[in-house]
């Protein structure tokens, strides 16, 4: 684990019987938008945006209708579903869209990206 960071780690080992098949690391816009929407659709997740570990950033995502495939990898997320969502370092809620969060993610505040009160820029 020197030579990589802690989420590294985690996708590294996902393969594992201590590992979640559904421990993704995205690199790219592209990669967050299928990732995301797979995984969402499957579990609520841990989302961990910036380095270091002060919470803002991550966020505690659940589907709101509570829709979830019961494999992984049956059906993904479509950028209208809502995302009850709470942000760890301040325990704050929020509700956004799937296409919201994604816009937040990769451009930060826009039109597109909706309202937001976190702290954090996206």
């Amino acid at each position: 684990m020197t030579n990589m960071g802690a989420k590294d780690a985690l996708c590294k080992i996902a393969h594992l019987a201590i590992g979640l098949p559904d421990t993704l690391a995205y690199y790219s816009a592209s990669e967050l938008e299928a990732g995301f929407k797979k995984t969402m659709a499957f579990q609520p997740r841990v989302i961990k945006q910036n380095r270091g570990s002060s919470g803002e950033g991550i966020w505690i995502i659940k589907l709101k209708s509570g829709n979830y495939c019961k494999n992984f990898g049956d059906r993904s997320c479509t950028d209208d579903e809502v995302l009850e969502m709470m942000e760890a370092c301040d325990n704050h809620a929020e509700t956004h869209t799937v296409g919201e969060f994604l816009e937040f993610c990769v451009n930060g505040r826009t039109a597109k990206s909706g309202k937001w009160d976190t702290i954090g820029t996206g």
